[in-house]
């Protein structure tokens, strides 16, 4: 009885068994079926329903959307006529190049030209192509892409101040970058466009080797680094954007097609804070860099703070803008380490086309490792700018500071060069006239809100100090015993003689009986009461954890007139 009862109930384990494994398999096939499916569905998924389907904040940042489109065909047929381009092309960089490199030629060299210089039998390969809209453009506006591993014949001739002669050649060139392409103007005739204008619109890579035909290079001290900068700095004043070269297609005057001044950037450098400290011994000593177009005659320079990780420059610096669009204004900031070469601290980026022109943009920027690659998670510090751009046509409803009747940068700089005598008058006799911005700056120092605590019993006694940093006058307010939220409402008048270069400094102080304790500070520039005559306004506490000051500015201006000789 026994062994048909177990038989039975194997049995039905067994049918059992079979069962629940035929309907699982049933359901993974299903389950794959449907994945199938759904990866059949995402394949056949264009760039704009991925787009639609996920925000873009929800992408990592290595995912990339491209426009570009690729040019397999494009290279076959570059392939097929390089030599004869090489054979075209080169003599004409030759007679081009040759004056850039004279222009920026070392003061250690006598002489640098080109003994030789041939593109190589490789061609480059462009890896993709984009139409740019821009409805400003009366043209078509075309970027290419470009790789180019290189194995040009490209040897320089270079003669030191010493009498030593070098041939020198380039070897092992690796270039990337982006190439720009402008159509214009549209013509009703073939092939329907006058002109064609050419620019390296972005530079991503750029190696090469320098290496002395039968020597080294080493053997001349900072011949090589000297060599590297010339090649270098004559690349960005040759073609890079908005340098463009125009090359006639149907005769005609396509002046307007070359590169020309369109505005101008007013940059204050007012301060920084938090510096990282590059120093083993004491602080660092920071100064910046600031540029528009990274050449050497282009880029200003500031002054050197010593030991002070939170720096005060507030200087001025000017450039001319030649394209608004795309153009950026950089601030690097450097450790000075006097004969040895300097530290990068950190550095920032602002783009010209988030400026509104004829009004003054105050901005504190994060510093950073890289502009390219913002994966830089390390704190550098802070820099605080001024930013003002005023195309040279801004229309009448947009005041321009750069007018005579308005009181900006005439306010910073206003030069009118002016000639003694008739117009053949030498360089020396002109004179300039900047206009000193004096007047009579009126502080009220409302209240404080959220301050520190510095006594045991959770409170403090405030008081501000006010100070203009040129003029070194100062004044306190009375103190406010037990307080967190002072208020204060004290007025002081400051004479100022030069507004422009001058900056107001409000340091909170805990008074106690036989000593201060500093709490903050606030740091402020001119500029905005001068432009607005009056405003109030609340400041962060720089250097504590909480607090800010109310304060009321009031301007009343003298402006008067300085002649100087250049």
């Amino acid at each position: 009885m026994g062994f048909w009862v177990g038989m039975v109930l194997g049995i039905a384990a067994g049918v059992a068994i079979v069962v629940g494994f035929a309907r699982s398999e049933n359901s993974r096939a299903a389950r794959r079926r449907q994945l199938a499916a759904t990866v059949a569905s995402f394949s056949k998924m264009t760039i704009e329903d991925s787009r639609k389907l996920l925000p873009s904040d929800l992408y990592p940042s290595w995912v990339v959307f491209s426009s570009q489109q690729k040019l397999k065909w494009l290279n076959q047929e570059l392939t097929k006529i390089w030599p004869f381009v090489n054979e075209a092309a080169s003599e004409l960089i030759k007679t081009s190049v040759e004056p850039v490199l004279e222009q920026y030629r070392p003061m250690i060299i006598a002489s640098l030209k080109f003994s030789k210089l041939t593109l190589g039998t490789v061609a480059p390969q462009f890896t993709g192509v984009s139409i740019i809209e821009n409805t400003q453009e009366s043209g078509i506006v075309m970027e290419l892409e470009m790789n180019w591993d290189a194995n040009p014949s490209i040897i320089l001739d270079v003669k030191t101040r010493l009498g030593v002669a070098l041939p020198i050649q380039v070897k092992d060139i690796g270039f990337t970058g982006i190439f720009r392409l402008i159509f214009k103007p549209l013509v009703e005739e073939l092939p329907c466009f006058g002109a064609v204008c050419f620019s390296l619109r972005k530079k991503k890579k750029l190696d090469f080797r320098l290496k002395v035909i039968g020597g080294e290079i080493s053997a001349i001290p900072g011949i090589s680094d000297a060599l590297e900068d010339t090649i270098k700095n004559a690349i960005e004043d040759s073609i890079t954007w908005p340098v463009r070269k125009v090359i006639p297609i149907i005769p005609g005057d396509y002046s307007d097609l070359e590169l020309k001044p369109v505005g101008a950037l007013e940059v204050k450098l007012v301060q920084a804070r938090d510096l990282t400290n590059k120093d083993l011994i004491g602080k660092s000593d920071p100064f910046a860099i600031v540029y528009v177009r990274p050449l050497p005659d282009k880029m200003k320079r500031s002054k050197t703070i010593n030991n002070d990780l939170n720096p005060i420059w507030n200087e001025h610096f000017e450039f001319i803008v030649e394209d608004a669009s795309t153009q950026t204004v950089t601030v690097k900031i450097y450790d000075d380490d006097g004969i040895q070469e300097s530290d990068l601290i950190g550095c920032a980026q602002v783009r010209l086309q988030d400026l509104q022109p004829g009004k003054v943009k105050d901005v504190w920027l994060k510093l950073v490792k890289d502009l390219e690659i913002q994966r830089d998670r390390k704190d550098r510090g802070q820099v605080h700018l001024e930013l003002l751009y005023c195309p040279f046509d801004m229309k009448d409803e947009a005041p321009n500071p750069f007018a005579p009747q308005f009181s900006m940068t005439s306010l910073e700089k206003t030069m009118t060069s002016m000639e003694n005598g008739s117009g053949g008058s030498s360089f020396s006799s002109r004179k300039k006239k900047e206009i000193i911005m004096r007047g009579v700056l009126s502080v009220t120092v409302i209240s404080g809100e959220d301050l520190p605590a510095m006594d045991m019993n959770g409170k403090s006694d405030p008081y501000v100090v006010l100070s203009l940093k040129k003029s070194k006058t100062k004044y306190k307010t009375r103190v406010v015993n037990e307080s967190l939220n002072p208020v204060w409402n004290q007025t002081f008048d400051f004479v100022v003689e030069d507004g422009l270069h001058d900056m107001l400094i409000l340091e909170v102080y805990d008074h106690d009986t036989f000593r201060r304790d500093y709490m903050g500070r606030c740091i402020l520039t001119l500029t905005k009461v001068m432009l607005e005559e009056e405003y109030k306004e609340s400041f962060n506490l720089e250097g504590a954890k909480s607090g800010k000051l109310n304060l009321h500015l009031k301007w009343s201006p003298q402006p008067i007139m300085r002649d100087t000789r250049d």
